[in-house]
């Protein structure tokens, strides 16, 4: 556990160094570092840890070289998946993502082979019992939401990423409780996958996510809910 934490942790503290060499290190001027604020003391992060991270990022302290690097590829029926990375070695990186693909039966393509699919959105997951969901389209839909959705088990609500911050203050304010929230690239199209493609499918993006240089994936499939129900079976 302490391993798993220790990884996260690493994760966490790059995406908070890159977030304000890019913007700055002031969260309130700076949506991406807030995020990345937010998700590491949601994983209890110490503070000073958070706070090394901003001030490597703005040059107060010294660093290593990390550089955000964006893999495409695909992966079992075809699904489309990028992954996005945070590496002070790409020559290193590359071809262990590489490696990882081809042994989940999936491979790399080259540059938009798959990005053009997507784009970047915020998401926030609420409970269905946490709120009423008239109560939640109200809210988020006055507040920029591009979306709502309700299923058997949440509300999904979906923004343009500059909507973000007013609407995950907006939602804590009217006293909904968020499952959780997210920027996240979210493709236009999906594949709904059988049972075998699935577990193909959720092995790879599992092994890509275990990779320490690794910081998202994004995929363009869709698991319906008897084939979900049955993978959940077999865990």
């Amino acid at each position: 556990m302490d391993a798993k934490r220790g990884r996260a942790w690493s994760k966490l503290a790059r995406d908070v160094t890159i977030a304000a060499r890019h913007g700055g290190g002031d969260p309130t001027a700076n949506p991406r570092l807030r995020l990345a604020i937010d998700k590491a003391k949601g994983a209890n992060m110490p503070k000073d840890t958070i706070e090394k991270a901003v001030k490597k990022g703005t040059g107060e302290l010294a660093g290593e070289s990390i550089e955000e690097i964006v893999y495409e590829g695909y992966g079992p029926g075809g699904v489309a998946i990028l992954c996005t990375c945070l590496t002070d070695n790409r020559h290193r990186t590359a071809p262990e993502v590489k490696k990882i693909f081809e042994r989940g039966n999936g491979n790399l393509g080259a540059p938009n082979c798959v990005a053009w699919m997507f784009s970047k959105k915020g998401v926030f997951v609420i409970a269905r019992e946490a709120a009423d969901e008239d109560k939640v389209m109200e809210v988020a839909l006055e507040n920029g939401a591009e979306d709502v959705n309700t299923s058997d088990m949440a509300h999904e609500v979906t923004c343009d990423p500059d909507a973000y911050g007013s609407i995950k203050e907006a939602l804590e304010a009217a006293g909904i409780a968020i499952q959780s929230a997210d920027v996240t690239m979210i493709a236009a199209n999906q594949i709904t996958l059988d049972t075998e493609t699935a577990r193909k499918v959720l092995r790879l993006m599992e092994n890509l996510e275990e990779h320490d240089d690794v910081q998202s994936v994004s995929s363009n499939f869709d698991i319906p809910d008897d084939v979900m129900a049955e993978l959940a079976k077999e865990s």
